[in-house]
């Protein structure tokens, strides 16, 4: 497999400010794709995995530096519901950072000249769920019933040579421990992301304390939120600097929420290009969009952060 030849994302991060891509879920569906299934746009590894390389490919033309993999649903246990055996399931998850590689070479091919990363995806145990569940925590499994879900993607994933894994929408700071101790001394970057509500988790732990889990954890680069409304997002930026000492990630939403029952999005888009000062003066140094954010905002964004 072929390794990205430039700097390491950690050392981009103590240089400056690095854009992440947008949603890949809705760049897919503005493809044409239904992501309808439980495996979302995981299914996609399978049937259609030429879909993610363009999808990763448009991010990387509108200017995002960091490509994160078809893998946030992609696990052992879901795959296995649809048939999918366990050497076709890690293939395929392995495959996800190939494509995004691919689509990293395709962008310098056609002439984009900076450094291209891929971020493995590794969702929270709700993603495997299907249910939203992800937006709640408290699953009713023990911190160790949470590391051993986790523990085989995770060094599954790691082994295909990400430049960093992506351990987001987190929404409850026991799972963060889980997830901690699973990436501890695999000697593979890692950023720590929770989706928030207000000043805490979604399962209702201060923010204080949840980012401090992973303020001594070297393998984590940065330390921040993702999947939560974009109002959210500065004072968890403003907290996650503080606590942790940490570059920090943040990647909000549109602003709309997610209706699990009905499987679709509802309210307004809040998300807007002008609020990343606000998040980068803050201590934000890896900054993109997640659900409902495509190609044209994050080209906005990266407009925005190269105009400093």
């Amino acid at each position: 497999m072929t390794s990205n030849p430039f700097p390491g994302l950690a050392e981009a991060l103590a240089n400056g400010t690095v854009v992440l891509d947008g949603g890949m879920s809705n760049q897919l569906e503005s493809a044409g794709h239904d992501l309808s299934d439980a495996l979302w746009s995981a299914r996609l590894l399978a049937e259609q995995p030429e879909a993610v390389t363009e999808a990763h490919l448009a991010y990387f033309v509108a200017g995002a530096d960091v490509a994160i993999t078809a893998s946030y649903q992609a696990t052992f246990e879901g795959f296995a519901r649809r048939g999918t055996g366990h050497a076709e399931a890690a293939r395929l998850m392995a495959l996800s950072v190939e494509l995004a590689r691919e689509a990293g070479r395709r962008a310098h091919a056609a002439g984009v000249e900076r450094p291209l990363w891929v971020a493995a995806s590794v969702g929270p145990y709700g993603a495997m769920l299907a249910d939203g569940s992800e937006y709640r925590g408290r699953y009713g499994l023990s911190v160790a019933e949470l590391e051993r879900f986790h523990r085989p993607r995770i060094e599954l994933l790691a082994a295909a040579a990400p430049d960093a894994l992506a351990l987001e929408t987190v929404p409850d700071a026991d799972e963060a421990v889980a997830l901690l101790r699973a990436v501890s001394g695999l000697g593979v970057p890692a950023w720590l992301s929770y989706t928030v509500d207000g000043r805490n988790t979604r399962a209702g732990q201060p923010l204080e304390e949840a980012f401090a889990l992973a303020a001594g954890v070297d393998e984590v680069i940065a330390v921040g939120v993702n999947c939560c409304a974009p109002r959210d997002a500065e004072y968890a930026v403003e907290t996650a600097a503080r606590v942790t000492g940490k570059p920090v990630v943040v990647y909000p939403n549109s602003g709309e929420s997610w209706d699990a029952r009905a499987r679709t999005w509802t309210g307004r888009t809040s998300f807007g290009a002008e609020q990343v000062k606000a998040w980068r003066d803050a201590g934000g140094r890896l900054i993109g969009g997640c659900c409902r954010v495509g190609p044209e905002a994050i080209s906005a964004l990266a407009q925005t952060l190269t105009a400093r």
